[in-house]
Parts: structure tokens; C-alpha cells; sequence
């Protein structure tokens, strides 16, 4: 059976229970609220854990969630050359919230949210872009070079579906960071928040019956 490439809220939702669901945000992203049940792997590790993810696809379908949907479109197209497929989330986990439907944290407790990489991006774009100009005028023109380069990253970016600022950023302390809780989560998705954990959920799910979905 074909996987689609893409599947939006109304059609993921009734199929969840079916559904191996992969955040790839980042750490930080992902306590401040994700999909039930969903296991986070970042999208820097997400060649590093093919045979994890080819393992739970071969078990039911894959559902791949970002803050909006665009690194999870970019994520399925990564994983379709290496034989597993998959299913992005239109509209990632800002659609899902605003159709009403619950986020969880890990540990039960909300965190201090972290932004989005889609923003984070856009506001150190932003705050490069206006560094450069300023301190091309008050200092020296040579320094809005910063704001030409910084622009043609971003033209970059657009064409090659790819952004090296979020690739760098993503890598910062806050980012990185899982989940703090003083409450302890229980269950084989307690590791989802956890980098070291993550494969070990998914191989878990791999072996797990799929609970019957009656309709």
C-alpha cells in the first residue's frame, strides 16, 4: 500500500492510534508541546537513526511532525531514497493546535516555550540583516557585506530546501536541551523528550502490537 507524502489534520487524526508518530524539532521545540505519543528525533539525527525508523515504518505508517510543516516535508523526502516511507503533517503542530486538539509535554508539565526554528531563523536573519547595515554606517560600508551574505543565504535556502542558519542554531544550549520536569514520565514514551532514548522507543514500537482501530 502507497504512503502519501503528506497528510493534514482531519486525515491524521482519527488514524493516530495507527500512526508512529516522529517529531523532528529540536529538543527544546519539542517540550513545549507535541503530538500524543510522539517520539523526537531531530532533524540532524535523522540519518543516524534510518534503521530505527526503516524498522518502526515496516510496522505501520510513519507520521512526520514539525512546528508547521515544512521540516517534516523535508524529512519524508530525505527518508524516501533510503526506503522508508512516510508522511508529513500539513501545518505540523501549530495546524494540530489550532484545530483544537491536544498537545502533550513531557512529564505532564508545560516548559517555558521555546520558539520555533522558522522563527528563531527569521529573527536572526533579521537581526544580522540590520547589524550589518548599521554598522556599515557608522563604522565602515565593508560591513554590509554581512546583510548581502546574509540575503544570499536565505535566497540559498529557498532553492535548495535547505537552511544553514537553523542547522547552526539548532545546535545552541536552549535548543538542545530536553525537557526538565520533577515529574517523572512512565512508559516506553517517557524517553520521547530524550535524545539517548528515542531509538529505543522506536525499536520498542516496532515490537508492540498495533491496538485495533474500530470504526
Amino acid at each position: 500500500m502507497s504512503v502519501p507524502t503528506s497528510l493534514d489534520v482531519e486525515q491524521a487524526h482519527p488514524r493516530l492510534r495507527e500512526l508512529t508518530v516522529v517529531d523532528v524539532r529540536t529538543p527544546g521545540e519539542f517540550a513545549s508541546g507535541h503530538l500524543p505519543d510522539a517520539v523526537n528525533v531531530p532533524l540532524d539525527r535523522l540519518v543516524r537513526s534510518l534503521p530505527e525508523l526503516r524498522r518502526a515504518a515496516e510496522g505501520g505508517p510513519l507520521l512526520i511532525v514539525c512546528a508547521s510543516g515544512a521540516r517534516s516535508a523535508g524529512a519524508v523526502a530525505t527518508l524516501a531514497p533510503h526506503g522508508v516511507p512516510a508522511s508529513s503533517l500539513t501545518g505540523g503542530t501549530e495546524a494540530w493546535a489550532a484545530a483544537g486538539h491536544a498537545l502533550e509535554y513531557p512529564g505532564g508539565v508545560r516548559s517555558r516555550a521555546v520558539w520555533a526554528m522558522e522563527r528563531q531563523v527569521r529573527f536572526a536573519a533579521g537581526a544580522l540583516v540590520l547589524a550589518g547595515l548599521l554598522l556599515g554606517l557608522l563604522l565602515h560600508p565593508a560591513f554590509a557585506l554581512l546583510s548581502a551574505a546574509i540575503g544570499g543565504g536565505l535566497v540559498f535556502s529557498a532553492l535548495t530546501g535547505t537552511c544553514g542558519m537553523a542547522v547552526v542554531l539548532g545546535r545552541l544550549p536552549f535548543n538542545r536541551r530536553p525537557a526538565q520536569s520533577r515529574a517523572r514520565p512512565r512508559g516506553p514514551a517517557a524517553d520521547g523528550g530524550n535524545l539517548r532514548g528515542a531509538d529505543r522507543v522506536l525499536s520498542y514500537r516496532t515490537r508492540r502490537p498495533r491496538r485495533r482501530v474500530h470504526r
